[in-house]
């Protein structure tokens, strides 16, 4: 392959509440996908453990330092020789709060990047489900581009996705493909899942890359599953289904200039104020 292309492979799972359980199960998926030619592996958000005990959480999670399953990944990327992208994992940082991080590591074993997230998944459902994010993590304050050996790559988490802000901000400062690791609840990935994750390729002419969480998980959680990747002309390339696996694509990065070619939007932006016109300025207008 050219420097411009490489294959990824996602990795879709159904994390439980044990962190040794979930490492062992994610290591396994990995070294399929290293197996299948990937070059880059993702895997979804809140790979190492998914748990909604908050006393639990605070007691198992450990900082960057000393942190068991954080040592695994790195030692596993130098094995297969490489790029790990861990979609995220619960890191301590102090003060009974704990950060929601995607982690880079390079095939060297070496950390890469480090993204901690941004929007914090505070709401509460039609159906009766209720999530408070921040009741647990400390949100992030900044965006991340990533070099690749084959180029740029935008890091992001979950509800990232409905801010569109970000990922403009991240396509116009060089990133050509977009991370967006996910536990995406069932209602919301039902109603919302495609459309957006096509959306986000779309408005920045950028590849889009989602392993996902899929399934009913041991703390009572249903998550969506369909992990995917979009092209930069918004085409779902690969699409897995609800059960735990890999999925891969070949990633041709000369298709980001094509799509911006066509498209070049993210150079148009314009200026412009905001007015407000009230309803009795339209009556005495229209009188």
């Amino acid at each position: 392959m050219t420097s411009q292309t490489f294959r990824a492979g996602l990795v879709q799972m159904c994390s439980g509440r044990s962190i040794e359980t979930n490492v062992t199960e994610a290591s396994r998926l990995i070294r399929a996908a290293a197996a299948g030619g990937a070059e880059y592996v993702q895997t979804p958000e809140v790979t190492t453990q998914m748990e909604r005990d908050r006393d639990k959480l605070l007691v198992e999670t450990r900082p960057e330092e000393g942190n068991t399953a954080l040592a695994h990944f790195r030692t596993l990327a130098r094995e297969l020789k490489i790029w790990l992208h861990i979609g995220s994992m619960a890191v301590a940082v102090g003060e009974g709060k704990l950060a929601n991080r995607a982690i880079l590591i390079g095939p060297t074993g070496a950390i890469a990047a480090r993204y901690d997230k941004i929007h914090m998944f505070d709401v509460q459902l039609p159906n009766g489900e209720h999530y408070r994010e921040s009741r647990n993590f400390r949100p992030g304050t900044e965006a991340v581009v990533a070099d690749l050996p084959w180029g740029k790559l935008g890091l992001t988490i979950c509800y990232d996705l409905r801010f569109a802000a970000l990922y403009r901000t991240l396509a116009q400062a060089g990133a050509e493909i977009l991370a967006i690791p996910s536990a995406f609840t069932k209602p919301t990935g039902q109603a919302h899942w495609h459309a957006l994750m096509r959306a986000r390729a779309i408005e920045t002419g950028c590849y889009v890359l989602a392993a996902a969480q899929a399934g009913k998980h041991e703390n009572g959680r249903d998550t969506f599953g369909h992990s995917l990747v979009v092209s930069p002309w918004g085409e779902i390339i690969a699409e897995a289904g609800i059960e735990p696996g890999v999925i891969y694509a070949d990633i041709d990065l000369s298709r980001v200039a094509e799509a911006r070619a066509q498209v070049p939007s993210l150079s148009h932006d314009q200026s412009f104020t905001l007015q407000h016109v009230g309803a009795d300025r339209l009556r005495k207008e229209t009188a």
